[in-house]
């Protein structure tokens, strides 16, 4: 039966008998249950604001159609709680010490501002995702995973998957993989971490990153307490007198597709850092960046391979699958393998079980395999329609890095600058560009006299989109 309202206390009984009422419908068994929780959201939103003063037990229990004896029991466990205040013949109060939450949680993931044109590099195509065979996966791992398997995991991954792992970066990578050193990571940032880490408990205090290079590393190793310093390149890649001369015995480095020049290491570099780094009791941190996405040139294997001791070898699914799966591998020498292992214990406690065995039976039925051919084609024919656009609408712009990965470097003739005006005018028309002094880890100054060099993306736009956000940005350089 439908309880008469009363309004004795005013417009807080009211708004208390308005807010109460569904709980007070529940089944008798949760009625209780659901008050309680009713009248703790409606002080946490913020509709019974601090200060309010609450009906009477007797009141609000009449208005509501139920026992007294669920209010009081309501009133007494939310003053426990802190939600509610009392005093002995003072009535009841909403209390102070609860601040209303917010109404809705922010994204903060890293989204493009609606460009009209979108040549950031970095992202691949979320579209080509997928999602009937990982589903199928996923279906097939439910049914036949073991109830052991959803305990805390190896913090190294499952066996299943490292084996896998151990297989595929053999196979495509020339990879020396050993199951046992493989540890299971979200993404290459954590990996980053984690050898950050692994320095610091070594004694070293600094690790070389590649100049230009990825922006990440610097706060990356700092979180560790290592400080990165820059190291700039050569045609060859890394430098190796400022190498030589900056006492590092760590440096980060991404031979097979250096980000963001494209260069590639030279064989004879590649010996010349092993060297370096055996000379120094050091370490390489290889980055197998874009390792898998080669279009005119022949596939060059892992600088690991070359010497398993020192280099430590690292690789995710962010460009071949996506970045929100958050899975990727790290490869570290048998003498680095226990602390590596010990603060990924610590870090997470391993990485989530049920992802590790759905790309575990992914590699191995072959689906990782055929995603990367559907991804290597695709991302050709998009590169392709980029170079032929710039080739078209920037007369005299020199393309480079294009032989491989996710993006080139576009130079433009020195009538399209100076930078600073050209990217002004691409923000005015909605095109997102990067420069390629925006991967500068030491202060740069401007380029040659107008010289514009630019890191395109193309990965995520499809080719008819290419043609046309090359037009858009033809069109406001010369505006």
């Amino acid at each position: 039966m439908r309880p008469t309202r009363r309004n004795p206390g005013g417009g807080a009984a009211s708004a208390a008998w308005e807010l109460l009422l569904p709980a007070a419908s529940a089944p008798a068994r949760t009625r209780g249950r659901s008050l309680q929780a009713a009248l703790r959201e409606a002080v946490r939103s913020g509709r019974l604001a601090p200060g309010t003063r609450l009906p009477s037990s007797r009141d609000l229990a009449e208005d509501l159609g139920v026992s007294r004896g669920l209010v009081t029991e309501a009133y007494g466990q939310l003053t426990a709680e802190g939600y509610l205040r009392s005093g002995r013949g003072a009535g009841t109060w909403v209390g102070a010490a609860v601040r209303a939450a917010r109404p809705r949680a922010r994204d903060l993931a890293p989204r493009s501002p609606g460009a009209r044109a979108d040549f950031v590099p970095g992202t691949p195509d979320l579209a080509l995702f997928p999602r009937a065979a990982w589903a199928a996966a996923q279906r097939a791992v439910l049914a036949e995973l073991p109830h052991r398997d959803l305990g805390y995991p190896d913090p190294r991954g499952l066996p299943r998957l490292r084996t896998a792992l151990a297989e595929l970066l053999a196979r495509r990578r020339g990879v020396v993989a050993d199951p046992e050193r493989i540890v299971v990571v979200s993404g290459v940032a954590q990996a980053t971490a984690l050898l950050g880490f692994a320095l610091h408990a070594r004694g070293m205090r600094t690790v070389g990153v590649e100049d230009p290079g990825s922006p990440q590393h610097d706060a990356l190793y700092a979180s560790a307490g290592v400080s990165a310093v820059p190291l700039p390149l050569d045609d060859e890649g890394v430098a190796l007198e400022p190498l030589r001369a900056s006492g590092v015995r760590a440096v980060v480095t991404t031979p097979a597709h250096q980000f963001p020049t494209g260069i590639a290491c030279s064989a004879r570099r590649r010996a010349e850092l092993l060297d370096w780094a055996r000379s120094v009791d050091g370490i390489v941190l290889e980055d197998d960046y874009d390792g898998d996405f080669r279009y005119d040139r022949a596939p060059v294997g892992a600088l690991q391979g070359l010497d398993p001791d020192h280099v430590a070898y690292t690789g995710s699914v962010s460009k071949s699958l996506a970045p929100g799966l958050r899975l990727g591998w790290l490869l570290v020498p048998e003498s680095w393998t226990e602390e590596v292992v010990e603060r990924k214990r610590t870090m997470d406690l391993g990485h989530p079980a049920l992802d590790q065995a759905v790309f575990a039976r992914f590699l191995e039925r072959g689906d990782y395999d055929r995603q990367l051919r559907r991804c290597q084609r695709a991302y050709r024919e998009r590169r392709d329609a980029l170079v032929a656009a710039l080739d078209a609408r920037f007369p005299g712009a020199e393309v480079s890095g294009i032989a491989a990965g996710l993006h080139v470097i576009a130079t433009l003739p020195r009538r399209y600058g100076p930078e600073a005006r050209f990217l002004t005018r691409m923000a005015g028309a909605g095109v997102a560009v990067r420069p390629l002094s925006a991967y500068a880890h030491a202060p740069t100054g401007p380029g040659a006299a107008g010289e514009v060099r630019l890191v395109l993306g193309y990965a995520h736009v499809p080719p008819a989109r290419v043609a046309e956000g090359v037009r858009l940005m033809a069109h406001a350089a010369t505006g």
